[in-house]
């Protein structure tokens, strides 16, 4: 009877207890690139889905805001003589690495010589300059040789190699071919390498140590708010089930989608579209290996040009026509300052005679010539496959080679002959971010430099950049940048198919998603239901 009590009282004092606290889940954004994450390190790749990881992870000394202006994002402010060989920067207060430890002015130069040596422009703003120093904890200098026009659009850029600010233990030893081996930044997200399943998912947790700037996010610039407490990169290679998953709620942000899909999420009230910027807009081009035959020869690469046809490449993405241009062959983007017909008129009235004539005059004997094709592009899968067509009616022996982007990105970077996994063209895509600045653009910043794939170099081109960097008239600027475009198009260095934009989408209940162009992911939160 005894025992029995006991067992009653204990029961009715549980019944009584209040019951345990549920532990809040946290909130996650579940977002799905159009490219798989693989290289951790914004310095050593230009790849899209690197450079949404590092805007994540890491952050800049200065950014773009949404009118084009280049404000103080790690920096507190900084200060040019008057003579603007002398450049001083000042860290703002709060900075820490996701270790714990603080920011310091070292960690700021190392990281600035390490981008310098691996990135076109970075590497002519260094050659410029006879010295970088720290000055204190917070503060460090740059003196030029001579007068840069670019020192703050340099450190500011939000395009190809981005100088993302990294500790210095890692900037100084870890060589530019070479990822670093921790993804230690001092954004408002951490990851954690150990969690990472790549091919299927990334995992970014809100970094309590961040201290966002007091302004609002704008653009690049402002303050960065995660509001989120994890953004996974969910990895689908299929373009199909990664529309299939918007739609079902499954994921919550889309970063490009297929033109074919457009009509049908604007009709959606549980989808919104996100519009780009005019600098978010994408340009189409296609890198040679200039190393391999055929396109070590100039001959064979002018035949390469007259036979991408530019209407036929972007009408395979199902575009609306709204969403792309008529014909542009401007390396600066179409509508945009620096925009000029250079070395243009002879593509515009191109035909695939003309390709043919041009590519028998130029020697060609039948090598075969390897298309780089990504599957898992929203962008490159269809437009690859039309380049490749228009290639064979032009004579080339086109194979195509199939893979996921990452593949291809990796052997990109090969040296070797065709019969050891050499390569011949890929089909990429920039935005305008990547273009609009002569001497950071993808066909321009890596003459002669050895440091993009493909090695392209024109001698010639070079003393036109060097009279660029030092020009300050803007109609002077003008000429030379049409100067520069016309080198490009004339020596085949790179070839274009076209400016276009796709939309991103994202559930209706997201919030705070940045129209920038491709995905910068912080700033977002989930409506209240």
């Amino acid at each position: 009877m005894r025992r029995l009590c006991l067992a009653l009282l204990a029961a009715t004092t549980l019944a009584l207890a209040p019951p345990a606290q549920a532990q809040p889940q946290p909130s996650v954004l579940r977002a799905v690139l159009n490219l798989e994450l693989q290289v951790l390190d914004p310095i050593i790749t230009t790849s899209n889905v690197t450079r949404a990881y590092a805007y994540l992870v890491y952050d800049t000394l200065v950014a773009l805001d949404s009118k084009g202006e280049y404000r103080p994002q790690m920096l507190d402010r900084w200060e040019v003589s008057a003579d603007r060989l002398t450049w001083t920067f000042h860290l703002r207060d709060g900075l820490e690495w996701h270790d714990g430890q603080p920011v310091t002015a070292e960690d700021c130069v190392e990281s600035l010589r390490r981008w310098g040596r691996r990135d076109g422009l970075g590497a002519r703003l260094m050659a410029a300059s006879k010295g970088l120093s720290v000055v204190d904890a917070k503060t460090f200098r740059l003196e030029l040789a001579w007068p840069f026009s670019q020192v703050i659009e340099a450190i500011g850029k939000p395009a190809a190699q981005i100088p993302f600010m990294m500790p210095a233990r890692f900037a100084r030893s870890t060589p530019i071919t070479q990822a670093v081996p921790e993804p230690i930044g001092s954004g408002p997200y951490s990851f954690n390498r150990a969690e990472w399943r790549s091919g299927s998912l990334a995992i970014f947790r809100r970094n309590p140590r961040y201290v966002p700037r007091a302004e609002p996010a704008d653009g690049f610039a402002g303050g960065k708010r995660a509001h989120m407490d994890q953004v996974h990169f969910i990895s689908m290679p299929d373009i199909a089930t990664r529309v299939a998953a918007l739609q079902a709620g499954e994921a919550d942000y889309l970063e490009l989608v297929p033109g074919d899909f457009i009509p049908a999420f604007s009709r959606n009230r549980n989808i919104r579209l996100v519009q780009p910027p005019p600098l978010g807009s994408m340009i189409g081009a296609i890198s040679l290996n200039h190393t391999l035959p055929p396109f070590n020869n100039p001959q064979a690469r002018r035949a390469f040009q007259l036979a991408v046809n530019h209407e036929e490449v972007l009408a395979s993405l199902g575009l609306p026509q709204q969403m792309r241009y008529g014909f542009c062959a401007s390396i600066f983007m179409c509508g945009w300052p620096l925009a000029s017909e250079a070395g243009v008129p002879p593509l515009r009235a191109a035909t695939i005679e003309q390709a043919r004539t041009t590519l028998r005059a130029s020697g060609y004997n039948n090598e075969p010539v390897v298309l780089l094709h990504s599957m898992d592009s929203t962008i490159l899968n269809p437009t690859s496959l039309v380049i490749a067509d228009r290639l064979r009616l032009a004579g080339f022996n086109v194979q195509v080679a199939s893979a996921d982007y990452s593949t291809q990105a990796q052997r990109r970077n090969s040296l070797e002959p065709i019969e050891r996994g050499g390569w011949n063209v890929m089909p990429v895509v920039f935005t305008g971010y990547d273009m609009v600045n002569p001497i950071a653009n993808y066909a321009v910043a890596y003459n002669c430099t050895n440091n993009y794939p493909g090695r392209y170099c024109d001698p010639s081109l070079t003393p036109v950049m060097e009279a660029f960097e030092r020009e300050a008239d803007p109609a002077k600027r003008r000429e030379l940048a049409a100067q520069m475009q016309q080198h490009v198009h004339e020596a085949g260095l790179m070839g274009f198919y076209g400016q276009f934009y796709l939309p991103a989408a994202h559930r209706a209940d997201i919030e705070g998603v940045l129209p920038i162009g491709f995905p910068v992911l912080y700033n977002i939160q989930r409506r209240a239901r």
